[in-house]
């Protein structure tokens, strides 16, 4: 897994969006893609939530998504691609990772909301989703 973590972070490097959608309609588009989430606020910012948990949410900047992540895949993103993915002192201690929207490709993204979403959609979606 650690080798294809590496090889999808350069791969993101290389293909930068080039739709004409907005990185908020973007994660939008991604996130309500996925079963059982829905659309809310945290700190005053657009954020997506499962089953009650929090998934991501918009940085203050606009440009910036914070996303949970377990701490070696967000490690592995960081080292190899550090202008995409990258994390503030507040971050250091919990398993998110910050995201700078404009430099990732939409397909990485949805790689990485997908992974959050399994950790915490719960046994009924992801059961489901399984039998799609």
């Amino acid at each position: 897994m650690t080798a294809r973590v590496k090889a999808n972070a350069k791969k993101s490097a290389r293909l930068k969006s080039a739709h004409g959608a907005s990185d908020v309609d973007t994660i939008r588009r991604i996130a309500l893609s996925f079963a059982g989430v829905e659309e809310g606020t945290s700190y005053g910012t657009l954020a997506f939530r499962v089953s009650k948990k929090f998934l991501c949410r918009m940085k203050e900047d606009g440009e910036s998504l914070a996303i949970r992540m377990d701490f070696g895949e967000r490690e592995m993103l960081i080292e190899g691609e550090p202008e995409t993915f990258y994390i503030t002192e507040h971050y250091c201690n919990y398993p998110m990772v910050l995201v700078r929207l404009p430099k990732v490709h939409p397909e990485e993204l949805k790689r990485i909301f997908a992974n959050a979403w399994r950790q915490y959609a719960g046994k009924r979606l992801l059961k489901d989703a399984n039998h799609r």
